[in-house]
């Protein structure tokens, strides 16, 4: 590896139960971060974890001055993690990473030269394949990426994740977004700025188990969407529109051979469903804005420890 220009670079760390994946995660980062010859710092953000993971940072401050922690004071989520991450973060660069060593280290060099040396404002890992992941799992986040695509008219496709790395322009504007409901892929898209993308195979977590269920996974999608698209509101005309016409159909073609009992009972099951859909999807945007009207902070510090150098 090359020697880079001297500026200095944080490595933005969310933790949620990591105790046994952040030795390993130290160590391998540490290790590429002093070949590369740059000033560097490694923030770590504790969301609530129930384990040892505070302990844990707690050593890895005591041992290397270079590293910083933040406990908040219980879980607030991944992207209230990234948050509070880039907000402590000094560097002139940022880069944001997960402590299960699923985003390789040995990127870094590569995307440290593309920010700093060839002119780009991000750069991102793109995640290739999704082994490990399970057949059920990869269809489902496929087909979320696709659709969320179209509804937001966002550039968030499959494999762009979180593992990116930003001049400090890009990690100013992010931080403008002060909103409590996060969607960072969509931040990431909605800031703009020139990115280039390096791709990577997929590789399963160095210890522990994944945090995403099937239940959060829906609901990371869920937030995505509502974030950055008004489409679902507006749904609710063209559907009407299209049952109105259905209805005629239906009278049209079986009013002869059904009984008037059969046919209101029909309807008025199939659009009691219907407006139960809506008026979930109003709910879901008035509990959205209702939060943002609160103007909570995003997160509480319960603990922080490190030395800033």
């Amino acid at each position: 590896m090359g020697v880079f220009p001297v500026s200095k670079l944080s490595v933005v760390v969310p933790c949620y139960n990591e105790e046994e994946s952040l030795p390993l995660f130290y160590q391998e980062v540490s290790a590429v971060l002093k070949d590369m010859g740059t000033d560097y710092e490694i923030v770590f953000i504790d969301d609530g974890s129930s384990d040892g993971t505070p302990q844990e940072l707690r050593k890895l401050a005591a041992a290397d001055s270079r590293c910083r922690y933040i406990i908040f004071s219980r879980n607030f989520g991944k992207e209230a993690g990234m948050y509070a991450g880039l907000a402590e973060a000094e560097g002139e660069y940022c880069v944001i990473m997960d402590a299960d060593l699923q985003h390789p280290p040995g990127l870094l060099p590569q995307m440290y030269k593309a920010v700093t040396e060839e002119g780009y404002d991000c750069c991102g890992g793109k995640r290739k394949g999704r082994q490990g992941d399970g057949a059920l799992r990869s269809f489902l986040s496929r087909s979320f990426y696709k659709v969320g695509k179209k509804l937001t008219k966002l550039d968030m496709s499959d494999g762009y994740g979180d593992f990116r790395m930003m001049r400090r322009t890009v990690v100013d504007a992010l931080l403008e977004m002060k909103e409590y409901n996060r969607y960072m892929k969509g931040l990431y898209s909605f800031v703009g700025f020139t990115t280039k993308w390096i791709e990577y195979e997929n590789v399963e977590r160095v210890r522990g188990e994944t945090k995403w269920s099937l239940k959060s996974l829906f609901s990371y999608a869920a937030e995505g969407i509502f974030s950055f698209s008004t489409v679902p509101l507006k749904l609710a005309g063209a559907v009407g529109i299209l049952l109105f016409f259905a209805a005629l159909i239906v009278i049209a073609v079986n009013l002869t051979s059904l009984s008037r009992t059969d046919l209101l009972l029909f309807f008025i099951l199939f659009l009691s469903s219907l407006q139960m859909l809506f008026i979930y999807i109003l709910g879901a945007y008035l509990s959205r804005d209702y939060l943002e009207n609160k103007r909570r902070p995003v997160y509480i510090v319960k603990e922080k420890g490190g030395e800033r150098i």
